[in-house]
């Protein structure tokens, strides 16, 4: 959400910031409905003053025997009463459209974000880990995964197209790589484990940016709630309409959940396999700071998600996303994009977000500085810690061998009790 103060006092600016995202001005229409709905806050403030000097002119002409006078004046003050309740109807409606069209304007992005239009002006800026050389051709999951236990088919009897049904070793993997990634971020990483609802009304989407323009991306239930798109909504959440000593920040917080996609605009796009489907598992960092750490938070926990596929010996790349390819409440993203053999090609597995001030706007949730007064706005931030089917993906396809098993990386064993590899039964 964007603040009209400071589009009021730099409306160039935010015109070349939106144009950066190419979309075309706009602070001008804001601006005209916004000085409407300040007239006539001032004429409703003007009437008031009146009203109130006339109500006090009468209480003198009754107590004078002036009776003819006092209901001149109580005519007049009907007469005010009634343009005061126009005046309010007129900026109420003012202002419920200043806020629909401000809730509708994505987030500016960061000085150091490249323009571009879509992922193919993306910048890398790091790559870790060499690809593995195969003996054989490498094959994508969707094709071999099936036999160690990763059941399509038979999801798609109970629930249509892009769900998976995971038996054995290969639901038991799964668990241990979330289990795995939710110990790092509390253990090692120093974040807060939140067991949230999957449940959410519309406020919280709000607060967070996925309504109401990306209302058909999610699944609505029949008692006017959400399933959860992404843990995110629920963790930041957790400081709407609060007010945090800053002494308290930053707070940290993560969450394994399901996580459910209506993927209304991927038509067509990763329809086989894990790669893009309506449910799937995630681990989600979420940080709430004060805007001067705002930047070193989000490297912080770029490197907590890169710690975990470094961890796994998976070859990645990390990409700064282009204004075009930023989602709408960020201002930076970075993405993390792991190496899949089977595909030969980098998939992203992280996106990692500053929003800025952008959601707590949305969400009224502020900090008290521990040195002035009053208030300021504080910024979130949000990333996966990481994506746990896809990283099941990255798994599969690195760690294949060529009879069809695939050799469980050594740091999951723990998890596993004893089973280092899958193998077709």
């Amino acid at each position: 959400m964007h603040d009209i103060r400071l589009i009021r006092s730099e409306p160039e600016k935010f015109d070349q910031a939106l144009s950066r995202r190419g979309l075309a001005p706009i602070s001008q229409t804001l601006l005209e409905i916004d000085g409407n709905r300040r007239a006539l806050a001032l004429e409703l403030q003007t009437l008031q003053t009146k009203r109130n000097e006339v109500s006090r002119l009468i209480g003198q002409a009754m107590k004078s025997g002036d009776k003819t006078s006092a209901e001149k004046m109580k005519a007049e003050v009907a007469t005010i009463k009634e343009r005061m309740a126009e005046i309010e109807g007129e900026e109420a409606l003012l202002g419920e459209t200043l806020h629909t069209q401000l809730a509708a304007i994505p987030n500016l992005p960061a000085e150091d974000v490249p323009t571009g239009s879509d992922e193919q002006d993306n910048l890398e800026v790091f790559r870790w880990g060499t690809p593995r050389e195969f003996s054989f051709k490498p094959k994508e999951h969707a094709d071999f995964a099936p036999a160690l236990g990763l059941d399509f088919d038979t999801a798609a009897t109970m629930s249509g197209a892009r769900f998976a049904l995971m038996r054995g070793t290969m639901a038991r993997l799964n668990r241990a790589i979330g289990q795995f990634m939710l110990d790092c971020q509390t253990e090692q990483n120093g974040f807060t484990e939140i067991a949230p609802p999957l449940l959410v009304r519309d406020q919280a989407l709000f607060g967070t940016g996925q309504l109401p323009k990306f209302a058909e991306d999610l699944f609505h239930t029949t008692d006017d709630r959400w399933l959860i798109p992404t843990a995110e909504v629920c963790l930041t959440n957790i400081v709407r309409e609060s007010i945090i000593e800053e002494s308290r920040l930053p707070l940290r917080f993560t969450a394994l959940t399901p996580c459910f996609r209506a993927e209304a605009g991927a038509a067509g796009r990763d329809t086989r396999g894990l790669i893009r489907q309506h449910q799937f598992d995630k681990v989600e960092m979420v940080s709430i700071t004060t805007p001067e750490n705002s930047t070193a938070e989000q490297m912080r926990m770029v490197e907590c998600a890169e710690n975990i596929l470094q961890s796994l010996n998976l070859p990645y790349r990390r990409m700064l996303l282009c204004t075009g390819d930023m989602g709408f409440s960020a201002m930076r993203t970075y993405d993390l994009e792991v190496w899949l053999p089977g595909q030969n090609c980098y998939r992203e597995i992280s996106s990692i977000s500053d929003c800025g001030a952008f959601q707590a706007r949305r969400m009224e949730a502020r900090y008290r500085p521990a040195e002035g007064k009053g208030t300021n706005v504080v910024h979130t931030l949000n990333g996966s810690g990481l994506a746990v089917g896809r990283t099941l993906v990255a798994i599969l396809e690195n760690y294949q061998e060529e009879d069809g098993s695939v050799t469980i990386p050594e740091i999951l064993h723990p998890y596993m009790k004893g089973i280092t590899k899958l193998e077709i039964a």
